[in-house]
């Protein structure tokens, strides 16, 4: 296939959730879609890895074919503490949201998406030809649609300052399976995740166990003191015997943009970004998979309603669109009280069971109270 001139009527790079919803809403309609990427899949993607029962609304994910062969964790508490101190639990008479591995669940929802795959290939080079665009040197198309996460060839593209000047979140992870000892001596129930916010308030770390794997990781805001926050995270975590121990964990390490400080441009003629390409990641939790594919759904929305003239004022509504749903990008917090008070205030309601329960869980992970995305 390299080596010859292709054509698409929308090539979406990066494979993703949301590269993935976009492509297969696309291709539903009957649009003729190429999905680009770097990486072969399966592959291994940083990420705690839940998604909430809206996600698998908005997905239209068939949980019965999906659980098959794959681990799919039903989560029904949570445990939520400030640094090393008394943390409190919040139970749920149901599930609130499910484990997933990325591992398994992008390369689902890729190849359930019923697009053309060009795998294994990063795009390297894009040129306007016309009314539209030639990627690679071998693939013409008029509308390509930036899916590649914080460091999106596409968001570069359209002028984004990529890993340099942009406020981005930094998180290091590790996800792998456990042996029989292991297992054995893991005190973290499946079904109950654990979060817990740095001392600082400039973010926090996770422990949560899948069936037989365990993802352990920490996002900070300040990444020069990543690496040591994630240690002392991780002594703790062995020295409360929490988790079994592990001599050499291997971290890998990711990044991306909170919706309220994204400067990211998002919609040009013939270029659309969703996801963390666009910057989209919830403020509180960091968290990007609902945002991804919300964005894939509405990116494709709008670009159905072009109907082939994908103009940057015809494409415009994504970004007003955006807006509603996400609130305004690059915006600046509103103060109501000196930081050093705020920050008082917040270690005192972190330590409450109500808080825990209606704000820190309800509100900024699970966003229980936004309903699923209605787009047709």
């Amino acid at each position: 296939m390299r080596g010859q001139v292709d054509s698409c009527d929308a090539l979406v790079v990066g494979g993703g959730p949301g590269g993935s919803t976009c492509a297969r809403r696309l291709k539903q309609a009957g649009l003729d879609v190429l999905v680009l990427d770097k990486s072969e899949f399966p592959r291994d993607k940083v990420c705690a890895g839940w998604i909430t029962p809206q996600v698998i609304e908005s997905l239209e994910l068939d949980t019965d074919d999906y659980r098959r062969g794959r681990v799919f964790q039903p989560i029904t508490a949570f445990v939520t503490g400030l640094g090393t101190h008394r943390a409190v639990t919040v139970t749920y008479d149901h599930a609130i949201s499910y484990g997933i591995r990325r591992y398994e669940f992008d390369d689902y929802l890729l190849r359930r998406s019923g697009a053309r795959l060009a795998l294994g290939e990063p795009l390297a080079t894009i040129e306007r030809q016309g009314n539209g665009w030639l990627v690679n040197g071998r693939i013409r198309t008029p509308l390509v649609i930036g899916a590649g996460g914080h460091f999106c060839p596409v968001a570069r593209f359209l002028g984004a300052a990529v890993g340099r000047d942009e406020p981005a979140i930094t998180a290091q992870e590790i996800e792998f399976e456990m042996t029989p000892a292991q297992l054995a001596g893991c005190q973290v129930p499946g079904e109950q995740p654990e979060l817990y916010f740095c001392d600082d308030l400039k973010g926090y770390g996770w422990c949560f166990r899948k069936g037989n794997f365990l993802n352990i990781g920490l996002g900070r805001e300040e990444n020069h003191a990543l690496a040591k926050q994630l240690a002392t995270f991780w002594a703790w975590l062995e020295a409360e015997g929490k988790i079994p121990p592990q001599s050499h964990p291997r971290f890998k390490g990711h990044a991306y943009l909170l919706r309220t400080r994204s400067p990211r441009s998002v919609v040009d003629s013939g270029v659309l970004l969703i996801g963390d390409a666009a910057g989209l990641a919830y403020p509180q939790s960091g968290e990007g998979i609902r945002p991804a594919v919300e964005s894939g759904l509405m990116a494709a929305q709008v670009a159905l309603a072009a109907a082939g003239d994908f103009t940057r004022e015809r494409l415009a509504g994504y970004e007003t669109g955006l807006a509603d749903r996400f609130g305004p990008s690059n915006a600046r917090p509103v103060t109501l009280c000196p930081p050093r008070l705020r920050e008082k205030i917040a270690r005192a309601l972190l330590r409450t069971r109500w808080f825990a329960r209606h704000v820190v869980l309800n509100r900024w992970f699970l966003h229980a109270g936004q309903p699923t995305l209605a787009v047709h």
